[in-house]
C-alpha cells in the first residue's frame, strides 16, 4: 500500500500561524498532470513477432561460472505475462508477452531503419492490433523495449499467446513521443503514452510530482545498457548479484510491469548516473544469470530528484493500471545465481 506522507513537524521558534502560512511541500494543493495531448501526432508503425535467436555457442557463462542452456530473448512467452515474476526463472533475459521486429526494409535508409522507427515510436501504454494469422483483430498492449535485440514487448491474454503464431503482423497506433508535463516542465517524459500517464496516478504541485512505485533501485546496480546516447530506444539491466543490497531493497520480489525508481540515475539524454537526479521506469524483461544484466528497465520519467518523488505502491504494476489480470502478489524468489 502506499504509504502516507507526513507534514514537516513546526521548526522551533516558528508559531503554527506561521507554518501554516508557509505549508510544507507535502500540504500544498495536489494536481492532475497536465499533458500537451493535443501537439502529439500519431503514426502506425509494425512489426512481425520476432523468432527467438540462438547463438553458436548455446551456453551462456554466469556470473558464478557455471554454463547453463537456458531460453531467452524473443518469440512468445506463453505462460509469462505482465504482473508476473521477474525473478529466479529459468531463463535468461525472458520477454513476457510476444517479442516484435521490424524486418521489412525500405529503399532509403538504413537497412535497420525501419526497426528502429519502430522502438523509438512506440510508447508503453500504446495500444497493439494483430493485423495477420488466426488472432486478427485481437488488442495487446506495448509494455516496454528490449535495447540490443531491438524489440518492442507486447502484453496479451494468455489465451491469444497459445493462438498467435511466429512471423504474425503487429500494427502499433504509436502515440506519445513529444509528451511534456505543463505543470512540472523540469520533468521529462520519454516512451510514455498520454494514457499511462493518466493511469499512474501522479500528483503534481509546486514542489514536484509524486509518481507511485514498487521498488527504489540505486543507480549504482544498473550495467548493461549504461553508455547509450539516447535513452528513448531499449533499457538499462539492473545487476543483482550482490546479496545484500538484494535483499535491502528487496529485488527478489521485481515482476515484470512493476514500476520502479532508479535513484541518482539521469536518462535525459542516455542512461547515466548522476547525483540529484531519478529515473522512473518499468520492468519489462527477466533477470540474468551473467555478469552485468539482470531485470531491465525502460525509461519513462526522469527529472531532478527535488522534483520527482518516488512513492511506494505495491500495486504500482501495468497489470493493475491498465486492468490487464490479477496483480499477483509480490513474492521473492531465489536467482538461478545465488
Amino acid at each position: 500500500m502506499r504509504q502516507p506522507l507526513r507534514p514537516s513537524p513546526v521548526k522551533p521558534g516558528r508559531s503554527p500561524a506561521r507554518a501554516l502560512r508557509r505549508p510544507s511541500a507535502v500540504t500544498l494543493a495536489h494536481q492532475s498532470p497536465l499533458l500537451n495531448q493535443d501537439d502529439l501526432v500519431m503514426v502506425a508503425v509494425a512489426g512481425q513477432i520476432a523468432h527467438p535467436v540462438g547463438k553458436v555457442n548455446p551456453y551462456r557463462i554466469g556470473q558464478d561460472g557455471i554454463p547453463r542452456v537456458l531460453p531467452a530473448s524473443g518469440g512468445i512467452a506463453i505462460n509469462q505475462r505482465i504482473g508476473d515474476r521477474a525473478i529466479g526463472l529459468a531463463g535468461d533475459h525472458i520477454e513476457p508477452g510476444a517479442s516484435i521486429h521490424n524486418n521489412q526494409r525500405e529503399v532509403t535508409g538504413s537497412h535497420k531503419g525501419n526497426n528502429l522507427a519502430l522502438i523509438t515510436y512506440a510508447c508503453v501504454g500504446n495500444r497493439a492490433r494483430v493485423v495477420t494469422g488466426p488472432c486478427e483483430g485481437e488488442v495487446g498492449l506495448v509494455t516496454g523495449k528490449h535495447g540490443g535485440v531491438d524489440h518492442v514487448l507486447i502484453d496479451f491474454p494468455k489465451a491469444v499467446l497459445k493462438q498467435l503464431r511466429i512471423g504474425d503482423r503487429i500494427q502499433i497506433n504509436s502515440y506519445g513521443q513529444g509528451l511534456r508535463l505543463l505543470n512540472c516542465p523540469e520533468i521529462t517524459l520519454l516512451n510514455s503514452s498520454p494514457a499511462l500517464i493518466k493511469r499512474w496516478g501522479l500528483k503534481v504541485s509546486s514542489a514536484g510530482v509524486q509518481v507511485p512505485v514498487t521498488h527504489c533501485i540505486p543507480a549504482a546496480l544498473m550495467g548493461s545498457g549504461l553508455g547509450k546516447m539516447t535513452a528513448w530506444r531499449g533499457d538499462v539491466d539492473i545487476q543483482l548479484f550482490d546479496d545484500h543490497t538484494r535483499r535491502r531493497f528487496h529485488l527478489n520480489k521485481l515482476r515484470f510491469g512493476d514500476l520502479v525508481a532508479i535513484i541518482h540515475g539521469n536518462s535525459q539524454y542516455g542512461p547515466s548516473y548522476q547525483q540529484g537526479k531519478t529515473t522512473i521506469g518499468i520492468i519489462v524483461h527477466g533477470d540474468s544469470t551473467v555478469s552485468g544484466h539482470g531485470p531491465g528497465v525502460t525509461p519513462l520519467i526522469t527529472g531532478p530528484s527535488q522534483k520527482l518523488r518516488p512513492i511506494k505502491d505495491e500495486q504500482a504494476n501495468l497489470a493493475h493500471l491498465f486492468d490487464l489480470r490479477r496483480l499477483p502478489p509480490a513474492k521473492s524468489f531465489r536467482l538461478l545465481v545465488h
